[in-house]
């Protein structure tokens, strides 16, 4: 399962998953591209382990990490209470 977390100025859309086994967090990343469908990226907390990253450049990568260094906590308070929406009670 799948939770939406944010969505970026530039509309990444930012989700991540529930709990994985061994405490993991897979955190994904999709941006529409006119030329390549969709940007897409992959990272795995708490490591920060990123994987599949499909047309995002370098500098992007280094600033979506930024992003979830100062979230990180969040996402993984969410992924255990069945996403934001859930946590939240809304």
């Amino acid at each position: 399962m799948m939770y939406p977390f944010m969505q970026l100025n530039d509309q990444t859309e930012i989700v991540h998953s529930e709990m994985l086994p061994g405490g993991r967090v897979r955190v994904y990343f999709e941006r529409p591209d006119a030329k390549d469908c969709f940007h897409s990226a992959e990272c795995y907390l708490p490591g920060y382990d990123w994987r599949n990253i499909n047309g995002f450049s370098e500098d992007e990568i280094r600033y979506f990490q930024s992003v979830l260094e100062s979230t990180a906590h969040l996402i993984i308070q969410f992924s255990q209470q069945g996403g934001l929406e859930n946590a939240s009670g809304f």
